[in-house]
């Protein structure tokens, strides 16, 4: 599958299991960390040089989502209760068109957004259900380089 740029407005990721492997390390003091792909972070820069509109959407609560996107320089919504709803809404107050909209998930808090999408997108590792109702499934794993490979094998951007 190969989509022109000016077919999309906007490129919404999750974060846990998409931009990590969806696991969670848990220090003594009760501290979270987790684990994402510094090629991630360069193809975020792609997509940006680009002009893509790019969102992290997530319904984890830990602020190491806050923090990661803040590092890339990509919007964050965190702690979503329905991604469905916050999708709708992110789409109003920034103007993208849904019909024109790409959603990259892994397991089923996503589907309703993705269910809302012409472009829904499942990681390698994604729950079937995620990836029945997919256009797409990567060969990428979450938090193995899913940016990187949505750049190069789905967007034409040359």
């Amino acid at each position: 599958m190969k989509i022109k740029p000016y077919n999309l407005d906007a490129i919404i990721f999750d974060f846990d299991g998409v931009l990590t492997d969806n696991k969670v390390y848990v220090f003594e003091d009760g501290s979270e960390a987790v684990k994402c792909s510094r090629a991630d972070g360069l193809g975020f820069d792609i997509l940006k040089k680009n002009k893509f509109l790019v969102f992290i959407l997530s319904t984890e609560k830990n602020e190491v989502v806050k923090f990661r996107a803040k590092k890339l320089g990509i919007p964050v919504l965190y702690g979503v209760e329905d991604k469905g709803t916050a999708l709708k809404n992110l789409a109003d107050k920034h103007e993208i068109n849904l019909n024109k909209t790409m959603f990259i998930g892994n397991d089923l808090n996503d589907k309703p957004a993705m269910d809302i999408v012409n472009y829904p997108i499942a990681v390698a590792d994604a729950h079937q259900e995620i990836k029945n109702l997919s256009c797409h499934v990567l060969q990428s794993k979450g938090g193995e380089g899913v940016v990187r490979e949505i750049i190069e094998s789905i967007l034409e951007l040359n």
